[in-house]
């Protein structure tokens, strides 16, 4: 894919933030001396660890550009560095290992748990959250527009270009196995916006990078059509005009014994 976009990123941080807020909150450690934040985006959620453990070395890791420009601009007091999170390998265990929204584009999950729990110091945390919306209209509907257009044969790879989230037993086995107490967790935001083009909008910096990075302008002009005209009716104008777009998210806090 090409690289993210952190302007159209940013375009909902708050809602964005939300869910690190409420894995951070989770996490039981007092004062833990190294913490990375794996796939940290543009810094919002590196500036959540930031401000709860100032005293701790606090790393922040993406492989955009884009986006560790950004977090460098947001938070010039800390180190960030380019890296590939199916590649990591650091040098020294941490006690905090945060990864927030950036492990669904993470293949192998039964591979990656174990082996950045073998990163943690004893005691040590890692802290988790995925989007789990694979089946809600807003990407159900990526995959029908995919399939039905002129693009099929090349957006083929988009479908899969995201891990598939397991289910708790699945998380709770490997982190066991890994030997780590698992806290586990399932939250559905549900965030007001103005209306269907703002669901568009909230998809084209995440979840529809896949599918139109391939296409020309004309193209994703195109694409982006079809599927907000089905976004519209999958997403009905509340009372007030503003719609709901429900967003299920999957947490996990495991703790190394």
């Amino acid at each position: 894919m090409r690289d993210w976009n952190a302007g159209q990123y940013l375009k909902f941080e708050d809602e964005r933030t939300r869910p690190a807020i409420d894995l951070l909150a989770r996490v039981p450690l007092t004062d833990p001396k190294r913490c990375i934040d794996l796939g940290c985006g543009p810094g919002n959620s590196t500036e959540l660890l930031a401000r709860r453990y100032p005293n701790a070395e606090i790393i922040g890791l993406d492989s955009s550009d884009a986006m560790l420009e950004k977090a460098r601009q947001r938070l010039p007091h800390l180190a960030f560095e380019k890296g590939d999170i199916s590649a990591w390998a650091p040098s020294a265990p941490f006690d905090l290992i945060f990864a927030n929204a950036a492990l669904q584009w993470v293949p192998e999950h039964a591979a990656l748990l174990p082996r950045l729990v073998a990163a943690l110091n004893p005691g040590g945390c890692l802290a988790v959250q995925v989007p789990d919306n694979f089946n809600e209209p807003s990407h159900v509907l990526m995959r029908d527009v995919a399939a039905r257009g002129p693009w099929a044969q090349r957006l083929g790879g988009a479908v899969t270009a995201r891990e598939k989230i397991g289910s708790f037993g699945d998380y709770y086995a490997r982190l066991k196995g890994a030997g780590c107490s698992v806290g586990l967790w399932r939250t559905t935001y549900v965030h007001c916006l103005d209306d269907a083009d703002a669901i568009v909008e909230w998809v084209k910096g995440t979840g529809l990078r896949p599918f139109l990075d391939p296409l020309d302008e004309a193209e994703q002009a195109t694409f982006l059509a079809l599927y907000r005209s089905e976004i519209a009716h999958a997403y009905p104008t509340q009372f007030d005009g503003k719609v709901l777009l429900p967003f299920p998210r999957l947490f996990l806090v495991a703790r190394r014994s």
